[in-house]
């Protein structure tokens, strides 16, 4: 075999182990790459006690009960619902019918004991310069007050 035969084995071997290796972590972080879980898909999943997860959905009206620093409410994805507690300060965002998503553990009854609550901000949010600029081109979309 020639130099650069052989220099052409050694290539495809070495992508090929590459391949392999990425397909490998791929398959092992399968359930892992997900950002979150909605309610429903958790109920579906049948998730372990004990794992750690992350949930989101909207804060369900009238869910929200403060303790001091305990504090619980319901996420909910308007399908089913999710009992979360949480010791500490919720973000300034936190409020009603405002998407949340919550990092923690399915507790054994079925609850959630949250570590983390994230506040999502709306969605139409959008910087003023890059409004300015859409005023002036006359394309701006965005809510009439």
């Amino acid at each position: 075999m020639t130099r650069k035969g052989k220099r052409l084995t050694l290539i495809i071997g070495a992508l090929a182990a590459l391949g392999l290796a990425a397909g490998l972590i791929l398959f092992a972080l399968r359930d892992n790459i997900v950002f979150f879980y909605t309610p429903s898909e958790l109920a579906q999943k049948h998730v372990a006690p004990g794992a750690r997860l992350r949930i989101g959905g909207l804060v369900k009206e009238g869910s929200v009960v403060r303790n001091g620093r305990d504090i619980s409410f319901t996420v909910t994805d308007q399908t089913k619902d999710l009992a979360i507690a949480y010791t500490g300060l919720l973000p300034d965002l936190f409020r009603e019918g405002q998407g949340v998503v919550v990092d923690g553990q399915l507790q054994s009854n079925g609850a959630f004991k949250a570590d983390s609550v994230l506040a999502k901000h709306d969605e139409r949010y959008m910087p003023r310069d890059v409004a300015d600029a859409l005023k002036k081109q006359g394309v701006w979309q965005g809510e009439k007050k």
